[in-house]
């Protein structure tokens, strides 16, 4: 409302003007200070930070970037609209990148790893920015769907060049649509702001231009209505993540212990999200079983967030003529330990309510202690008649 009654919805106004809020400004400020980073760029979503990342990096024809084959479209499709080669690697146990297929998939071609915290579970940021040291390879953080969470005490999105956030629906920070991203490196503020705002540089007085442009942009800029709810979604966001790590603690707590059924790996259980519940079975059968009691099904056949069920990358459904994808992931079975652990995986809500990760099934932000004892209750009714 106060956006509204300002008259102020674009980005851009004087900060001496007591009438302008401000509120992408302060998001950006407000939000480097909450992940303990030097900066940050406010954008008009979590793929278009993808992207100006990438660009920033000067990523383009002939470089690879190393992506986890598990992971929403978006991560993948940024690589291509760069025009650079996605090389798809394997997750492991804990669903996310595993650090030693990074290794042995380095070329002399690899330029970036794009490590994806997925479920919000973060990565293993420790092994993975050993690796890109050792090999001079940049480091671009999805953290689309692990707003806030911490790897060893540390905020993700600051262990690489550039740390990525997306504010849609889905996501810890939810105003509908938008992204961020951090970064401590000076030099790369300033091109992902060009990038974002046709070449200019931070900060705009107003309307007026700031010049002279470094380079040319696009337009990626978040308005000031989207800038309000992000703001005040940050300004809660630890008290979220606290509610979620004790909701999910709760369920954990109640579910039943039976052979064949544990737990995906948490990198960091401290520091995870707690969106999410993921449960890992022995086999196949048993997680596909299970599932279809609770009226969905696994991780490995829910969504587009699979390699292989990417129908517009498989298909070469790409405005370039020149781009076609690698052969080595247009079917499932390319990424055979990734396939493996999918399919015996089972993803119950927490936080995120979202069957195309094949979490419909679970608890939510609001749920109560009688609420989550049913949850758990009709859990284990699923897993005794499966």
């Amino acid at each position: 409302m106060e956006v509204l009654e300002s008259g102020h919805l674009s980005r851009y106004g004087s900060l001496d003007d007591p009438g302008f809020g401000h509120k992408v400004y302060s998001l950006e400020q407000e939000f480097a200070a909450l992940c303990g980073a030097r900066h940050a760029v406010a954008t008009s979503s979590g793929t278009g930070s993808l992207l100006i990342s990438l660009l920033a990096l000067g990523i383009g024809p002939g470089d690879e970037v190393l992506v986890p084959g598990f992971t929403y479209v978006a991560s993948i499709g940024a690589i291509v609209h760069t025009r650079a080669t996605p090389v798809l690697v394997e997750v492991d146990e804990s669903l996310t990148m595993d650090p030693a297929d990074v290794r042995a998939k380095i070329t002399d071609r690899t330029r970036a790893i794009m490590p994806v915290h997925m479920l919000g579970n973060p990565c293993d940021m420790a092994a993975l920015r050993q690796i890109a040291d050792e090999h001079g390879l940049f480091i671009v953080e999805d953290c689309a769907q692990a707003g806030g969470a911490t790897f060893r005490g540390k905020r993700v999105g600051t262990f690489g060049e550039y740390g990525v956030f997306s504010l849609n629906r889905y996501k810890m920070m939810a105003a509908g649509d938008g992204g961020i991203i951090v970064t401590d490196d000076q030099r790369l503020y300033e091109r992902a702001f060009a990038l974002h705002d046709q070449g200019h540089t931070p900060l705009r007085d107003g309307m007026k231009e700031a010049g002279p442009r470094s380079l040319i942009g696009l337009n990626f800029k978040m308005n000031e209505l989207t800038g309000a709810v992000a703001l005040a979604q940050t300004r809660k966001l630890d008290w979220m993540l606290e509610t979620l790590r004790e909701k999910k603690a709760e369920l954990k707590a109640q579910l039943p212990v039976i052979d064949g059924m544990g737990f995906r790996t948490i990198n960091d259980v401290e520091g995870e999200c707690a969106t999410l519940l993921t449960l890992l079975f022995d086999t196949r059968e048993q997680a596909e079983a299970v599932a279809a009691k609770l009226g969905g099904r696994t991780v490995g056949s829910s969504g587009w967030h699979i390699y292989h069920r990417m129908d517009q990358i498989v298909e070469h459904k790409t405005s370039a003529e020149d781009w076609s994808p690698p052969a080595r992931f247009r079917r499932a079975g390319d990424l055979p330990r990734t396939d493996d652990i999918l399919a015996r995986a089972v993803n119950l809500s927490v936080g995120v309510v979202d069957s195309g990760i094949g979490a419909g099934f679970g608890i939510n932000f609001g749920s109560t202690s009688a609420e989550i004892a049913e949850v758990a209750q009709r859990f284990a009714e699923a897993v005794r008649t499966a």
